[in-house]
């Protein structure tokens, strides 16, 4: 017989293989939807309309199909569906969740985005009505993660392997704002071709590992199967999406690859882990936050030469590319500080 360290050892093997397998398959589903989808989306006229308030450069893009995230959205899609066939009896349903909470995301990005086409401008939805959509399925999401059991009211510290305990109230409070707040910030980091798909990456790559590493002790390898499907998706939505950009992702990607980012912090139940994970997201809104009030403060005077912080680096000179490779580089390396900040949880 195998010692338990042995068999944690092969099972770990054996996620491990799960998470590439399911990246691989995910991987070809949204390049094969990307040469299906990109041309529909020319033929309907679905085009990206460009800020004139942005780089002078950037207006080149007008007119590049947009609502292309719809290929990972369906790629991962079909994946989840798989999984429910497929799994035992045992499995949990967080990844469907984390899928569905995702998904409400990228339908008020399509309304967003359809409203765009249409009209032909760059609005879309008011901020208003986009922020009360965005409440109300934070909290329906948060409603939910604690009736089946993913949510406990205690706040997990990462670093500090210790917990704050909160009242529900509070906690909902905590949830909504960190969870419209994360979404909202993962959408204003696409702003330059393939930045926020290869920002993301490993992101999921975070979650599948210690999803994959926690499923050891706890029923919730569906994350896991979840978190390598989005890798494998954003790896195949770059096909199209490097520079220089086939498609963009629109609103309808942006906000439903924040929602995902966002669920799983929170099905897995460290919602703080969102501060790491996601420093080029906090940066790119901060930023922004700085710039406009800067620019209120002293009538006209900015700190950037342009906001988000994408963009003062574009105007600095860098290329898209450059910004990019920075960008995902500083990503990857706080991921790999938040993965040391938790894996001693999945351990004892």
């Amino acid at each position: 017989m195998k010692k338990p360290e042995e068999e944690i050892m092969w099972s770990l093997q054996d996620t491990m293989m799960e998470i590439l397998v399911t990246a691989a398959v995910s991987f070809a589903l949204t390049a094969v939807l990307g040469k299906l989808l990109i041309p529909l989306l020319r033929r309907l006229k679905a085009g990206q309309s460009i800020k004139e308030i942005g780089p002078a450069w950037h207006m080149s893009k007008q007119g590049t199909p947009t609502m292309g995230g719809f290929m990972f959205i369906l790629a991962i899609g079909a994946l989840v569906a798989a999984r429910l066939f497929t799994a035992g009896s045992g499995q949990g349903l967080g990844g469907l969740y984390v899928y569905g909470f995702a998904l409400v995301f990228g339908a008020i990005g399509f309304i967003d985005d359809y409203m765009k086409v249409v009209h032909h401008e760059n609005t879309g939805l008011t901020a208003g009505k986009k922020f009360l959509l965005q409440l109300a399925a934070a909290l329906l999401m948060t409603a939910l993660l604690r009736h089946e059991g993913y949510l406990t009211p205690n706040l997990y510290i990462p670093f500090l392997q210790t917990s704050i305990p909160l009242s529900w109230p509070v906690y909902m409070a905590f949830a909504a704002f960190v969870m419209v707040g994360a979404v909202n910030a993962v959408n204003l980091t696409d702003g330059v071709d393939g930045l926020v798909s290869t920002v993301t990456l490993p992101v999921a790559l975070f979650f599948a590992v210690v999803t994959g590493i926690w499923q050891q002790w706890r029923t919730v390898g569906e994350l896991t199967h979840f978190s390598a499907a989005l890798l494998g998706g954003l790896l195949g939505f770059l096909v199209y999406n490097r520079y220089p950009a086939k498609v963009f992702m629109g609103d309808t990607g942006s906000l439903f690859l924040g929602g995902a980012v966002c669920g799983l912090a929170f099905a897995a139940d460290m919602p703080l882990i969102l501060i790491p994970v996601g420093v080029v997201y906090i940066a790119e809104t901060l930023s922004d936050i700085i710039q406009v009030a800067y620019f209120k403060l002293t009538h006209g005077k900015r700190i950037f030469k342009m906001a988000p912080l994408h963009h003062h680096f574009e105007m600095c000179g860098w290329k898209e590319k450059k910004v990019v490779a920075v960008f995902s580089t500083v990503s990857a390396l706080f991921c790999i500080i938040a993965f040391l900040g938790v894996v001693e949880r999945y351990m004892i």
